[in-house]
This record gives C-alpha cells, structure tokens and sequence, in this order.
C-alpha cells in the first residue's frame, strides 16, 4: 500500500530540518514535536501515580490509565506499558493521550512505568526497571484494582523491546505470570541488516543512524539477547503475544521475524502488518485518521 498521504505531505515538509545539537534537545524536541502529532485527548480525570521502589533504592513513577468504559467495582485486566524513544528519549506525559487511548481500545488498566533512560543508565537498568515495576504490579494488584491472573505487558519501539525482555525475564526467573505481550514495532536486533533496514534507511521519520544512536546508548559495543531478544536460544514458555509492526519502517522485518521465531516456538502469534505506516504511528492520531488502527488492532 502506498504511504499514507498525510504522513508523506508531513515528512516532506520535515525533510531538511536540521537535527538537534545535543541529547537534551532531542529530549526536547522530540516531547514537543510527537505531543503535536497526537489527537484529541481522551484523558480521563482519575489518573493515578504510584511510585516503584527499584532495588537500588531508586523512585520509579508508575502512572495508571482506566478505560473509559469500567466497572471499577472489580477487579480489571491490566497491562504494564513500556514507552518508545530508543531507550534515551519519552517521559510518561508525552504517553498520556496514547496511554489512555490504549485503555480505552483495550479494555485494560494501562500501567505506564517511567524507566530509566540511558545513555546514563544503560543496558540492563532500564529493563530491570521495568521488570522490577512488572513484580510490584503483580505483588500490588489489589491497591491498582487488578486482576493479576491477567496481567499483560506491552510497549512500542525500545518500548516494545523491553516488554519482550521483561517477558522472557518473567519466565527465566520464575517470576510473574504474564497473560499476553504487546509488542508494536518492536526493536528486537542490533544487526540492522533487514531489507526493511535497507529499503527505509532514511525517509521514512525513523532512520537506521538514529537507531545506531540508540542502539549505542543502550547497549555500547555489547550484545546480550536480553537486549536483542530476537537472538535469544529460546523462545519457548513465553506468553501469546500480539505483534504490530509498520510496513515503512526499519524495524519491520525484526518485528515480523520474531513472531515467526515465537510461532516456531509454539508461542500463540497474531501479527499484522499496518498498512501504509511509519514508526512511532502511535502518537500520529492528530497527523492521519488512518493511524487509529494501532490502538484499533491492539485489542488482546
């Protein structure tokens, strides 16, 4: 399908900008420019922070979204949420319009975990952080009013990373049972060899040397299949998964390709291809109509 013309208009009217001078101006930009692109809010008036002691006795936000549509005298379905932004970027208020849209279309209690970001806390902290936060949730469910038979995880980008990773820390340490993972366009190797890498290189919003940026200030010169966990050995244990990848995006063969490693793994699989997308379309409510689908096909 061709690129949705909205997003084209916006990209060709992007191209050329310079790119900012330093991580803080990225951070920066990136919270400006992304907030632009998102649509009307459908922000509840109940949004609740709770804070997540880490083992290092570092405070971890945890922001708490409720459908539009629940029955707060029961226990709900709930997901913890790890944001994108290549590890180093995102905050919990740029994720509160996608966060709360993500509750509604779900039907879940939205748990949005405010992770450390490197480059001044790399690989493993923030997914320690998040799976520390996955552990909390679960030993904390009746103070969230949730129901920790059914808790799931789910993120976008390095997001979604770190959701596969707390998926596959949950099951090698034993830890909490995990109903479902979310994973929208997943980043899942640092080999960045994909014919998706090298027909959308640049162009396309997320380009292959800002990945190298990230992937750099996440992991440095290492590789770890906690952080990469499409070279993980084993992929067998872990929870059915829906997988959303974007059909102009560097990272959509990773993405593709793991749920094809999951599915060989006797893993439950649903993976679709969103048409005419780019990375990062979860925030692109405001931009094109056609971006509602990752929320509309997230349903778990």
């Amino acid at each position: 399908m061709p690129l949705d013309p909205h997003i084209a208009d916006f990209l060709a009217a992007s191209s050329g900008a310079p790119p900012p001078a330093s991580l803080a101006e990225m951070r920066a930009a990136t919270e400006a420019d992304l907030l632009r692109l998102q649509g009307e809010a459908e922000l509840r008036d109940d949004m609740q922070d709770y804070v997540v002691i880490a083992d290092d006795g570092y405070a971890i936000a945890l922001r708490v979204y409720t459908p539009a549509a629940s029955n707060t005298e029961m226990a709900q379905p709930a997901m913890l949420f790890a944001h994108g932004g290549g590890w180093c970027l995102g905050s919990l208020t740029l994720y509160d319009r996608p966060c709360q849209a993500l509750a509604n279309a779900t039907g879940r209690k939205i748990l949005s975990v405010d992770y450390r970001l490197a480059p001044e806390y790399p690989f493993p902290r923030p997914l320690e952080d998040v799976y520390q936060a996955l552990c909390w949730v679960r030993d904390h469910a009746a103070l969230l009013g949730i129901d920790a038979s059914r808790l799931a995880v789910g993120g976008d980008s390095a997001g979604g990373n770190l959701a596969a990773a707390a998926t596959l820390l949950a099951r090698d340490r034993s830890g909490p049972h995990i109903e479902h993972q979310l994973l929208l366009y997943p980043a899942l190797s640092r080999g960045m060899s994909s014919e998706s890498y090298r027909e959308f290189a640049e162009g396309y919003y997320l380009t292959r040397d800002a990945m190298v940026f990230c992937w750099e200030n996440y992991l440095g010169e290492r590789r770890h299949p906690y952080a990469e966990p499409l070279h993980m050995v084993s992929l067998r244990g872990l929870p059915p998964a829906t997988i959303l990848s974007c059909e102009y995006d560097p990272l959509r063969d990773e993405a593709e390709q793991y749920a094809l490693r999951l599915e060989e793994a006797g893993v439950p699989v649903r993976c679709e291809r969103l048409a005419g997308m780019v990375h990062a379309c979860i925030h692109m409510s405001g931009l094109t109509p056609a971006a509602r689908r990752v929320f509309e096909r997230a349903c778990i």
